[in-house]
């Protein structure tokens, strides 16, 4: 993976997303001001910065203009979340991940920029991290400890094509069961003769250990 990932705030989530990124080989910069957490996380990063991300000028200091994604996981400050934000969107970062605690918030995080929020309760840190680390993974849920099961876009090598053609259980130890042929159409079992679509969306059964090669699906060998 060439991604690189600021992570500001390491809360059980940040902390979490921040190993499993770096475990997964992105370039991952954790932030907090707690000095106990920095240490903790300095082995499992490629970069551990002690500072107040509630203040403008120190989050300024950071380098985030040359990171492909910033999580703000500051859920239960708002004031420091609205300030990362803030400050990652005006240094022109593509992609802000903003963690919310309340309706509200996830509100307030959307209007000043934020290009996904997530709430804790509903999303951990490895769950982001298999998400994030993909362009085309969209969703992602742990079956049990060997099977999972993923939704995600078809790679640009699949379209126009079907799964006949693409024979995928073969190149990546994958069963697509479903697809969704736009945002508002219903789920449907899928007929391997047909061709993918562009816009479609896929739900795809797999073994966990398969995971790191569908986030970097490339063209087929």
């Amino acid at each position: 993976m060439e991604k690189s990932i600021a992570v500001l705030g390491l809360g059980n989530y940040g902390m979490s997303l921040a190993k499993e990124m770096y475990s997964m080989g992105a370039d991952v910069l954790a932030v907090d001001k707690s000095e106990e957490k920095i240490k903790e996380i300095a082995d499992y990063c490629t970069e551990a910065v002690c500072l107040d991300l509630s203040i403008e000028e120190e989050i300024s200091t950071l380098d985030l203009k040359s990171m492909d994604i910033v999580v703000c996981g500051m859920g239960k400050n708002l004031a420091a979340s609205i300030m990362a934000i803030t400050v990652s969107k005006e240094q022109k970062v593509p992609v802000v991940v903003a963690k919310s605690s309340s309706a509200r918030m996830t509100s307030i995080l959307k209007k000043i920029g934020a290009d996904k929020v997530v709430i804790p309760e509903e999303e951990n840190g490895m769950r982001s991290a298999r998400i994030i680390a993909s362009d085309t993974l969209l969703d992602y849920f742990q079956v049990d400890d060997n099977l999972c099961m993923i939704e995600m876009s078809p790679a640009a090598d699949w379209v126009g094509r079907s799964l006949i053609e693409l024979n995928l259980r073969k190149h990546y130890k994958i069963n697509i069961v479903a697809k969704q042929e736009n945002k508002v159409s219903k789920w449907e079992l899928i007929n391997p003769a047909d061709k993918l679509g562009k816009d479609c969306r896929l739900l795809i059964v797999l073994e966990r250990s398969q995971l790191d090669k569908m986030s970097k699906i490339g063209k087929l060998e």
